[in-house]
C-alpha cells in the first residue's frame, strides 16, 4: 500500500470538492465510473458538485475509492492547506482521517 499526503482539500470556485495528493497521479480514475475524476492542470482530484451527497460524503467517498481501488492511502497532514473549507467541514474530516 502507497502512502501520499494530501497538501491541499478545497472547494473550488464551481462547487466541487477536491483533494491534491503530493506525489500521486490518478489520470485514470475515470475508467472507474464512480464519479470522482482527475484534474490534469491542477493534479488534483475532484468530485462533481454535491447533489445528494453533503461534501463531507464526497471525501469519504474519493479517500476510500483510492485507497480500495488504487492502492493508496492519502493523509492529512497538519501543514494541508485548507481552501474554502468551512470549520465544521473540516473538523468532520479530521475526525474521519484520525
Amino acid at each position: 500500500m502507497e502512502i501520499d499526503n494530501i497538501l491541499e482539500i478545497g472547494i473550488d470556485n464551481v462547487g466541487r470538492l477536491y483533494i491534491k495528493p503530493e506525489k500521486e497521479k490518478f489520470s485514470m480514475i475515470y475508467r472507474l465510473a464512480n464519479e470522482v475524476h482527475w484534474d490534469n492542470n491542477g493534479s488534483f482530484l475532484y468530485s462533481p458538485k454535491p447533489r445528494e451527497w453533503s461534501y463531507f460524503d464526497w471525501f469519504k467517498h474519493m479517500i476510500l475509492v483510492i485507497n480500495i481501488e488504487c492502492g493508496v492511502t492519502l493523509n492529512v497532514k497538519p501543514d494541508t492547506i485548507w481552501t474554502s473549507i468551512h470549520e465544521p467541514l473540516k473538523t468532520e474530516i479530521l475526525n474521519f482521517v484520525r
